[in-house]
């Protein structure tokens, strides 16, 4: 097993019991609280945040185990607030939420290392599968998307 396995089989030892925590991005406040009430029975929801500047700030302060987050947002979009949190080391498991399904946008979110991706009229089934995927070291592709 190589030291970033043991660390990642550690972090999970460490944290048998508690619920992921996930921090929410999204500028529309009703998408907010829908996307809190989807992921509240397997998750732990520590934060959100309406604009991709005050996402970045968060993940820094809270260190979640896992982003949700919209694409378009002001000051800083989902994308871009996704890679420098993977750059910066702030949190590697990042799931992009969107409403387009655009091969530009999905190839750019996953140019910079984000590894989930789920379209919203998706997220009902999708949504805490993908987190769940991508916090454990995998990727996700909405369905919707794969079909495109």
């Amino acid at each position: 097993m190589d030291k970033a396995s043991m660390v990642m089989d550690l972090n999970l030892k460490s944290n048998v019991g508690r619920k992921p925590r996930v921090v929410l991005a999204d500028d529309h406040p009703g998408m907010l609280e829908e996307i809190r009430l989807l992921l509240a029975d397997e998750f732990e929801v520590v934060g959100s945040a309406s604009e991709g500047e005050a996402l970045l700030s968060l993940v820094a302060q809270l260190r979640p185990d896992a982003v949700v987050s919209d694409i378009h947002m002001p000051l800083v979009d989902g994308i871009e607030a996704g890679r420098r949190m993977l750059q910066e080391g702030l949190c590697s498991a990042v799931v992009i939420l969107t409403v387009y399904n655009e091969p530009e946008l999905v190839g750019s979110a996953l140019a910079c290392g984000i590894r989930g991706f789920v379209l919203k009229e998706d997220a009902g089934e999708e949504l805490a599968l993908a987190v769940n995927t991508v916090a454990g070291g995998g990727a996700y592709l909405s369905s919707g998307i794969r079909h495109a």
